[in-house]
Parts: C-alpha cells; sequence; structure tokens
C-alpha cells in the first residue's frame, strides 16, 4: 500500500490502520523480517561506550541513530518488505536494552556458554560489542523508569516512515520477552525465578502497551522458548525446561493482558549463532506450549539446516485458527543470499502447514541480522540482497494461489 505521508503522525496509528490488528496478507504473500538490522559502524562504537556504562556522547548518538533509522526504513521499503520496523538501530542488544530502561540492575554475572559452542569452542566468533556473557544482574527492585527511551524510538520508526514516504503494509517493533530478560541477566536480588520472571513482565508491560498504543504491532522476541534449553538449561530433564516454557508463556499472558492479541506476534528461535545446534530442543516438545500465548501470530525459524524439516510438526499439531505464521524463510546467519524460488518452495511449505490457506502465512526470516551491535553475522550488504530475494520468492509463491 501506498502511504500518505502527509497524514502521518507519531503516535497515531498509520492511515488505513485501526490500532488493533495486525495486517494478514491479502491478495499476496505479505514480507517481513525479525528485527534487527545492520548497524553503521560509528554507531556501533557509540554503543559499545552505552555498553560498558560510560558517558556517551548523546547528541551524537541520537543524530547517529536517527539516520540509520531512516536510512534502514528506506533500504526495507526498497527490498519490497511489507511490515517493516527501526532495525532495532538504539538498542545495544536485542535483550539487554532494557538495562537502559530500568532500574535494578548493576554488578555483572557470567551467563553460561551454549552447549554447542562449548563442545566445538574454535567455531566462536568475535564481538564487536561483547553482551551476552559479562551483563549485569538485578540486584534490586525493577521500575520501568525511562520510557522516554521507548517513546523516542517509536518516533524514529513512525517519523521516519513519514519522511522516507516507505510504501508498507504495517509498522511492528520488537521487546524483549520476561522470560529472555530473566534468563539473560541473572537474578541477585528476587526469592527465586518465577517471582523475578514475573515481576519483568510487570515492568515490561508498560513498554508493550505503550508500543501497542502508537498502532504499532508488538512483537515479542522469546529465545528463551527454545533457544535456552542448550543454554540455561542445557543439564535439566526436557521436563524441567517445558516447565520452564510454561511458566515463561504465563508471563507473557500477564504482560500483554490489556492487549488485543491481534496486536501482538511472538518469535521464538534456536539462537542466533552459526554452529551444529545439535542440542536444539525439537519444536515438537515446545509448540504446543508456544501455542497458550496470547498471541495472534508466530514468528518462527523455519529455513536453517537443523530445523527446515519441522514444517511437519504443524501438520501434527495445527495452528490455531487465530494465529498466524510467519515462516522463517531466510537463513540470518550465513552469506549465502537464497534464490527467489528456494524462497517461494519454503512457502509452499508453510501454507500447507497451515492448512493451504496463504492469507494465514508471511514470509520472515530466522532471526535478526544484528542481534548484538556489531555482530555481523551476515555482510551489510548481503543481507539486503537477501530481503530483496525474499521478497521476490514471495511474489513467486503468491502466484500459485492467485
Amino acid at each position: 500500500m501506498g502511504v500518505n505521508c502527509s497524514k502521518l503522525a507519531y503516535l497515531e496509528p498509520p492511515e488505513g490502520h485501526d490500532g488493533t490488528a495486525m495486517k494478514q496478507s491479502e491478495g499476496r504473500i505479505f514480507t517481513t523480517h525479525t528485527g534487527s538490522l545492520p548497524r553503521p559502524d560509528g554507531l556501533v562504537e557509540l554503543l559499545a561506550v552505552v555498553a560498558r556504562g560510560e558517558p556517551v556522547d548523546e547528541p551524537a548518538l541520537e543524530q547517529l541513530t536517527d539516520a540509520s533509522t531512516l536510512e534502514v526504513i528506506r533500504k526495507q521499503a526498497k527490498a519490497g518488505v511489507d511490515i517493516i520496523n527501526s532495525g532495532e538501530q538504539s538498542r545495544v542488544s536485542f535483550s539487554t536494552y532494557v538495562v537502559q530502561r530500568m532500574s535494578g540492575f548493576g554488578g555483572s554475572w557470567t551467563r553460561r556458554g551454549h552447549k554447542d559452542q562449548n563442545e566445538f569452542p574454535g567455531i566462536a566468533r568475535p564481538r564487536v560489542v561483547q553482551l551476552m556473557r559479562d551483563v549485569p544482574q538485578c540486584t534490586g527492585p525493577l521500575e520501568y523508569q525511562r520510557p522516554d527511551l521507548a517513546e523516542r524510538e517509536l518516533a524514529g520508526l513512525v517519523n521516519g516512515a513519514n519522511e522516507a514516504c516507505a510504501s508498507y503494509q504495517d509498522l511492528f517493533m520488537s521487546a524483549a520477552s520476561p522470560g529472555i530478560i530473566a534468563l539473560t541477566l541473572g537474578n541477585a536480588h528476587y526469592a527465586n525465578h518465577q517471582e523475578y520472571v514475573m515481576a519483568l513482565a510487570e515492568e515490561m508491560r508498560k513498554e508493550y502497551e505503550l508500543i501497542t498504543a502508537a498502532g504499532v504491532v508488538l512483537q515479542l522476541d522469546c529465545p528463551d522458548l527454545a533457544m535456552e534449553r542448550h543454554v540455561a538449561y542445557q543439564d535439566e530433564p526436557i521436563k524441567v525446561f517445558q516447565e520452564v516454557v510454561e511458566l515463561h508463556i504465563k508471563a507473557i499472558n500477564h504482560a500483554i493482558r490489556n492487549i488485543p492479541r491481534e496486536q501482538v506476534r511472538l518469535h521464538v528461535c534456536w539462537g542466533n549463532t552459526e554452529g551444529p545446534h545439535h542440542y536444539d530442543v525439537p519444536l515438537e516438545d515446545i509448540l504446543p506450549l508456544v501455542y497458550e500465548a496470547n498471541v495472534g501470530a508466530l514468528v518462527m525459524e523455519m529455513a536453517n539446516p537443523r530445523h527446515a524439516h519441522e514444517y511437519k510438526v504443524y501438520q501434527r499439531h495445527p495452528l490455531p485458527e487465530h494465529m498466524l505464521l510467519v515462516a522463517g524463510v531466510i537463513d540470518t546467519k550465513t552469506n549465502y543470499v537464497e534464490h527467489p524460488e528456494v524462497v517461494a518452495d519454503r512457502l509452499r511449505l508453510a501454507v500447507d502447514a497451515a492448512g493451504g490457506d496463504p492469507s494465514r502465512i508471511m514470509a520472515g526470516t530466522d532471526c535478526g541480522f544484528d542481534t548484538s551491535a556489531g555482530s555481523n553475522r551476515v555482510d551489510k550488504n548481503i543481507v539486503w540482497l537477501k530481503l530483496a530475494a525474499m521478497s521476490e520468492g514471495a511474489d513467486i509463491a503468491s502466484r500459485n494461489y492467485s
């Protein structure tokens, strides 16, 4: 759809959007992605300063963030992406950004490594900004104190789409789930994990409601529902991990209780790392539990070689009638550019998995392309080739159902 740029304004739902439901594929299969997009080197350097807790040049950070956000909005539109976002340009990482918005964190703790990477340490790749090992932990009562940072990020997205006059179907913004925050930022204050994750749910509720009040689709990033099987719970029986998944879904439902489920989509993945992934939990062990989330769509990893076969799981455990499926058809861990016909084939499998209805399917990516600032698993320029291939593949697949 072409957006009337003169009428798009911050904190008002985009024209033609009533602010109560995400758009679904109509006439053709829509395209989206999972959140993070490449950041320029200068911005990464400033975010590294933020990550270390050092004083940062705030005007320079804001200027670079605004310019980079506008650029990724333009590039998404050029690549043919229908449901767009800000590329998480202002965030240090997809989960630890909450430290800048919420009080109660301090000190540091060492997070466990991925089981497959521990077994094969030679595959580890250096990061520009190290975020996922020595990070703060919860040392006091949690309080969401900086909604202004979320508001500024929303303004960058909505006003950036206005300035770029980008053509799109919908806007989305990702936010970390209570569960992934709890398992990324250790707990040294609350009596137990359940108390901690429910406290996080209540505080993150404020961010979730702020996003949806602006008429923007909320995406909850929940790698804890799959990845943590081979990280925090790598030595536990599967039943223990499934109980944690149930708790984390309960926390999510608590946090979004005031939001129509049609405004929320939920992303599940096994970790955005290139490795053997041979300890990943099978989708079949978690999908029925994930279905208990009160959301309108699932954003699922389906392209990488370890999980590409699992479209068949949806045939054994059918997608609930109220849910859409954003199928990962682009791998975010390698520099291969998927052929559009490969994308189309994957989308046909996804349509079959959803009962043959293409309107319940969107094309997406397995994960983000820059989940931690400067991670650069995929070359910055190749990212846009991949997204363009996704769009072309979606057009090819759509012709099967027209």
